[in-house]
């Protein structure tokens, strides 16, 4: 009986064994398709915008996305226009603040921008990021919520709106420019010799010629699309003549005098110097018609404490001073700028925290040494992007040091296009009948390789920027008004002190931006309708009878304190008042926000 009970049993399951099957999966289905089934459990939330970063967004294109936010999140974001570009386009800013947790000129505030050279196109998809972080993350993440409640972001995608078109509709090769016209070869003529993409493929190509045995190049070796220079003494069978173009106005020279042809960070108000000192830098500061709004708006927003300026690339965080000759930040400054620099280059890998005369070049003029300098803001500029991420691992960094590794010098750039982008941005060698050149042979690379990282490593690059920009913005200056200790000495005289804390990095008032009387002094402010004020001062230690020191102004009700609140710092301020009733002890900041606190006098 137990053998054809077990026989009977294999065939019943034989034979329903796929209806079994079929119908566990129908099941399955059945409940994943319940809404909100696994949403929580087996996936990432849902977004309430989903927004794409693998992928490159055209001036247009960046303000359908800012407008979907601005749509998607109208009780904090606001989407406004700082003025024109030269071209007509708007220069659009994106706005962050809660109402709720105040006004946004009552509390410190981060101002990011990005694409001030139009071929630096990354810093926009940053800035989008930025804000369809902070919005979908808000409530969900307590860090995130603190930030968008206390702080206050001023987000401009794109500066030079006309050379980010200039890029995605042109070669590239001119695109760092603006498009206000210069007379770059000093002709009398503007802009009337521009790049020519004679071979219509979109890139600007290199060009090689033909030339046996006169040449200064060779085919190498290792890969036909390499050229390399011949040893002194031999000859080669190629020159290079530079990148496409033709001769347009017939001076006998190419693409000389394209759009623009300044330099749209070299005509800010802090050490700025003529053309002939600085290129590019136009005839004043602010000539340019962004530069002029933009800096409008940043003088009309003192609560501005920190900035970003998004360029590429290198992998650099850089702060100023931009000329050696501007000498060097305050030792206080300096304490701030490095603990926010060598934090951020633990944060970003294959960065370097650099001053910008010293470790990278001369910039006369630039926007952080204004922002810095002129407006009292703690301000980095971030290049984005080192090529040392292609092969980023310590295996390929030592292979790339091994002149027989595929992966050595340039023939890693060819490695990486072809196993990783599959030959989608290197333009092979071609025949070209040249109008000047006659014969030649054109090719190289597009313009989205090299400065620009590939689209799939976009996101990463853009977590990670904005991580340390969040972590400057939490930096920022936080001033509290701790409970008052109310003390009576006798009858209605009554010794109050209160701690005031900034426990952040930042102070309220740099050191620079007091030696140069940019910022407003902190105000110190105590009101009641039954006080007066007989005398106020600064406790050295609260812990120890030591006298205060004593504070020398004609109205102790509203004591200004020229110098702001140090970083990292709690002051204890001791006032004697005569009175009763209900005091209000306010600390009031350009930069480190607004607080109060009450007591009563008993």
């Amino acid at each position: 009986n137990n053998l054809l009970h077990a026989t009977l049993y294999k065939n019943v399951m034989k034979r329903y064994s796929k209806f079994f099957l079929a119908w566990i999966g129908l099941a399955l289905i059945a409940t994943c398709a319940t809404p909100g089934a696994f949403a929580q459990k087996a996936s990432d939330p849902q977004h309430k915008l989903r927004l794409d970063f693998n992928r490159w967004h055209d001036y247009d294109e960046l303000q359908v996305d800012m407008k979907a936010m601005q749509k998607t999140w109208p009780e904090f974001l606001t989407y406004t226009s700082l003025g024109k570009s030269y071209g007509g386009r708007d220069v659009t800013m994106m706005t962050i603040n809660n109402p709720k947790t105040g006004p946004e000129m009552s509390k410190p505030a981060m101002y990011i921008e990005a694409n001030v050279h139009g071929n630096e196109i990354q810093g926009a998809e940053v800035s989008l990021y930025t804000i369809w972080y902070l919005m979908e993350n808000y409530g969900k993440i307590d860090m995130i919520t603190r930030l968008v409640d206390e702080r206050v972001f001023y987000i401009i995608p794109t500066v030079n709106a006309d050379g980010r078109q200039h890029f995605f509709e042109g070669t590239g090769i001119d695109a760092r420019t603006g498009h206000v016209p210069v007379d770059s070869d000093n002709d009398g003529l503007y802009d009337e010799d521009p790049p020519n993409d004679i071979n219509g493929n979109g890139f600007f190509d290199q060009i090689r010629k033909y030339v046996p045995g006169e040449g200064t190049h060779r085919i190498s070796h290792d890969d036909p699309r390499l050229m390399e220079p011949v040893p002194a003494g031999e000859k080669g069978d190629w020159i290079l003549l530079g990148y496409e173009g033709l001769d347009d106005d017939g001076d006998g020279l190419i693409d000389e005098d394209g759009p623009g042809g300044y330099d749209p960070n070299r005509n800010w108000a802090a050490d700025w110097q003529p053309n002939y000192i600085q290129g590019g830098s136009m005839d004043y500061p602010f000539q340019l018609p962004t530069a002029r709004a933009i800096n409008d708006f940043l003088m009309t927003h003192p609560n501005i404490a920190g900035v970003q300026s998004y360029h590429n690339s290198g992998g650099m965080i850089l702060r100023g001073p931009g000329a050696e000759w501007q000498g060097s930040y305050p030792r206080e400054d300096i304490a701030v700028y490095d603990e926010l620099g060598k934090n951020g280059e633990r944060m970003l890998p294959y960065y370097d925290y650099i001053v910008i005369w010293s470790g990278l070049y001369t910039v006369h003029g630039g926007f952080i040494d204004w922002t810095n300098d002129g407006l009292g803001m703690i301000s980095f500029s971030n290049e984005l992007w080192n090529g040392g991420q292609y092969f980023n691992s310590p295996l390929l960094q030592n292979q790339q040091k091994d002149p027989d590794s595929p992966i050595a010098g340039q023939k890693g750039s060819y490695f990486f296009d072809d196993y990783l982008e599959f030959g989608s941005q290197y333009s092979e060698w071609a025949e070209f009948d040249h109008p000047t050149y006659g014969k030649v042979e054109l090719g190289g690379w597009s313009k989205m390789r090299g400065r620009i990282p590939p689209r799939f490593m976009n996101e990463e690059l853009s977590h990670r920027n904005m991580a340390f920009t969040l972590y400057q913005a939490d930096q920022m200056p936080k001033m509290q008004i701790h409970k008052p200790v109310v003390e009576k000495v006798s009858g209605d005289v009554f010794r109050v002190r209160v701690d005031i804390e900034n426990d952040r990095v930042a102070p309220t008032i740099t050191k620079r931006a007091s030696e140069n009387n940019v910022v407003d002094p902190d105000l110190l402010k105590i009101s009641g309708s039954k006080v007066e004020v007989i005398s106020a001062g600064w406790v050295a230690n609260k812990f120890r009878p030591d006298a205060t020191e004593l504070i020398d102004q004609h109205d102790l009700n509203r004591i200004m304190i020229r110098n702001g609140h140090p970083g990292n710092t709690t002051r204890t301020i001791e006032y004697i008042v005569r009175g009763s009733g209900d005091i209000t002890i306010a600390y009031e900041s350009q930069k480190g926000g607004n607080v109060s606190t009450k007591t009563t006098l008993k």
